[in-house]
């Protein structure tokens, strides 16, 4: 018997296919449902409980046109488009327009938005925005399961444990994917008029904190990169790779951030001096952009001011400290309690330890105003790394794509070549082949060691180069990575997206000489330039190297 004979094969046939069941996932399953049109929803984990969501959130980012002047649409688009963003005002005005119905739905799901006395919402400040646009949520840890419910009440399609390792390209357009059943081995082939990107934003597993262990870091650990590997390996164009590198402060050992509503509610950072130290990297301190919060800390850490370092919060009011340690933290993580229990964590008597956190990684796939990206067929749909931007833009991205679908109704449903299919299935199940081989443990150990060392906070131009051709020696083992049951095969899958990424990212770190604009900083080029004001890094395939070009961004803002 073949390799291939071992392993069934299933084919699927839909309008619109959803890769990826997070919260961007979930708002393009629902938008594309509601358009009438056949939908089908694809995860390796359980929808009920898959994504960074599947864990909890303690915000909800949402403008509520009140009197403020920074709490409109044209101050958010101004926000998040300004400078060389990758983003377009129409992908935040659709944002925007999703916000109401996004918020009726959680409430009408039973989820919990905050509200003052005068029954407006509880809302702070975060990430440098000049308004309080964070509404906070009480009982997060439920949003998923209530979410997953109410979408297979939709009618949605839902396959859960499939892990997507391909993207199927047909004349010059997307028009499926191919993947692996975790649970038993079965090869799945999905056709479709349209496709959602929605595996995820952040890429983890790419170094680790304190803990040293990779899955206890501060986003979901099982995104690897497919956001933007898939696409990039399909010829769409991938944005912003040499700045899209983040980090947070997280308590102590704890692999959860929630640490928007913290210091957005006015906490303070203070290091080992006692001394409060992030009016030096920003004016607006803790509520300035989060890579400052991070780059400031590890500045403190390497002047000798740290580790430890502290968020205080012994000046707020005692209901507000109360509110944030048992409704706030606990809805971002629901084993929040039993970690304070033990570490003796009480924000009324003393100040938390915090610690930096892992660096993660992102790309923004390139979109048009119709959250179409650069390859015809394939849409948008995880497009930021927080709640609200990821359900309310995975909508607007279900909902082009279900037109799109609907559009080409007539046209027949195509999935590559048997050639492609047939080289794609012998690829993912080889490990299960290999008798003898590289453990998936060692091979993204190596990977992690690299980035660690030569992709930490601090770089340079040599060292960069460095850890760009060890991770190439590492991907010339990539064939010979063994797995001794689907368990490990998935790993190992998810292995091969993370070294891909990692060698994305790294790269188009060698294309921006300068500082200031991400979590890292480069010694050799420790200032900023302004010629980088305007532009964007565009990556795409070329001849299976990354080809990097500059973009200048120019979005037509709305006047100040």
């Amino acid at each position: 018997m073949t390799m291939e004979s071992e392993h069934a094969e299933i084919t699927h046939e839909t309008d619109v296919l959803v890769l990826g069941s997070g919260a961007a996932g979930c708002g393009a399953a629902m938008a594309a449902a509601e358009q009438g049109v056949r939908t089908l929803m694809v995860d390796r984990g359980l929808l009920e409980s898959s994504g960074s969501l599947g864990g909890g959130n303690d915000h909800f980012l949402a403008i509520m046109h009140t009197d403020e002047a920074t709490d409109s649409e044209h101050a958010i688009v101004r926000t998040f488009c300004s400078g060389a963003s990758g983003y377009r005002p129409s992908h935040i005005r659709e944002w925007v327009s999703v916000m109401p119905r996004m918020i009726q739905l959680l409430e009408s799901l039973g989820i919990e938005l905050i509200r003052n006395s005068d029954g407006s919402y509880y809302r702070t400040t975060g990430f440098g925005h000049p308004g309080a646009w964070f509404i906070n949520i009480k009982n997060g840890q439920f949003i998923k399961r209530r979410l997953g419910r109410h979408i297979r009440q939709m009618g949605v399609e839902v396959i859960d444990h499939v892990m997507i390792t391909r993207l199927i390209t047909d004349g010059g357009r997307v028009t499926g994917a191919a993947g692996f059943n975790v649970l038993d081995g079965s090869f799945h082939i999905f056709r479709a008029r349209s496709v959602v990107l929605a595996f995820g934003y952040s890429t983890g597993r790419v170094s680790t904190n304190s803990t040293g262990n990779p899955y206890n870091i501060q986003h979901y650990p099982y995104n690897t990169g497919s956001q933007y590997v898939l696409p990039y390996q399909a010829g769409a164009a991938i944005l912003g790779l040499d700045v899209r590198q983040a980090a947070s402060l997280c308590p102590k050992s704890f692999g959860c951030p929630g640490m928007n509503g913290i210091a957005g509610s006015g906490s303070k950072a203070v290091n080992a001096h006692g001394e409060k130290y992030m009016y030096k990297y920003h004016p607006m301190e803790e509520q300035g952009p989060r890579h400052l919060l991070s780059m400031g800390t590890h500045i403190e850490l390497t002047e000798g001011s740290g580790p430890p370092f502290y968020m205080d919060m012994r000046h707020l009011e005692p209901s507000l400290r109360r509110r944030l340690q048992y409704h706030l933290m606990p809805g971002d993580k629901s084993t929040w309690l039993e970690y304070c229990a033990q570490r003796g964590v009480d924000f009324e008597k003393r100040p938390m330890e915090v610690e930096l956190s892992d660096l993660d990684f992102s790309g923004l796939v390139q979109a048009d105003d119709e959250f179409s990206s650069t390859m015809p067929g394939l849409f948008v749909g995880s497009m930021f790394g927080f709640f609200s931007g990821a359900i309310c833009c995975g909508f607007a991205a279900g909902r082009h794509a279900a037109r799109h679908a609907a559009q080409h109704a007539d046209a027949p449903l195509r999935a590559g070549s048997e050639q492609m299919l047939r080289e794609e299935k012998h690829r993912v199940f080889r490990p299960l082949h290999t008798a003898q081989g590289l453990h998936f443990r060692k091979f993204e150990d190596a990977i992690r060691q690299v980035m660690s060392y030569y992709m930490g906070f601090v770089r340079n131009e040599e060292g960069v180069k460095l850890a760009a051709q060890r991770l190439e020696y590492i991907g010339e083992h990539a064939d010979s990575i063994t797995a001794r049951n689907l368990h490990e095969l998935t790993s190992a899958n998810e292995s091969l997206h993370l070294l891909q990424a990692c060698m994305l990212n790294t790269k188009a770190t060698l294309e921006r000489r300068e500082s200031g604009r991400s979590a890292y900083r480069r010694s050799d080029c420790p200032d900023a330039d302004a010629w980088y004001d305007n532009r964007i890094l565009v990556t795409r395939q070329k001849d299976g190297q990354p080809e990097f070009s500059w973009l200048v961004w120019n979005p037509d803002l709305p006047a100040a």
